[in-house]
């Protein structure tokens, strides 16, 4: 079973940036699509990026232009950079593959206030 360890969230100002981290267990990190989900407080956990083996990427609408989700194959890590952060993109964010089958991390909660 695939261990997924999230990190990096934390409190920032409107307008702030943060970068999550996701380190998985297991060597077969790279033959799938990854992806980045979040949960906001009394609503459902949605994906907000994925990247493919192939480094193909998508995004919701929302944080297009925003957001940036790469991997590192050689270290079984995905990175979600967050910039221009807005206080609707408070959650717990979590990492998992697409479409999700991994038992859930503990996530990384991220606030945005100021």
């Amino acid at each position: 079973q695939v261990q997924l360890v999230e990190s990096g969230g934390g409190l920032v100002q409107p307008g702030g940036s943060l970068r999550l981290s996701c380190a998985a267990s297991g060597s077969i990190f790279s033959l799938y699509t990854m992806g980045w989900y979040r949960q906001a407080p009394g609503k459902q956990r949605d994906l907000v990026a994925r990247i493919a083996s192939g480094d193909s990427t998508w995004y919701r609408d929302s944080v297009k232009g925003r957001f940036t989700i790469s991997r590192d194959n050689a270290k079984n890590t995905v990175y979600l950079q967050m910039n221009s952060l807005k206080p609707e993109d408070t959650a717990v964010y979590y990492c998992n593959k697409v479409p999700s089958g991994w038992g859930w991390g503990q996530g990384t909660q991220v606030t945005v206030s100021s």
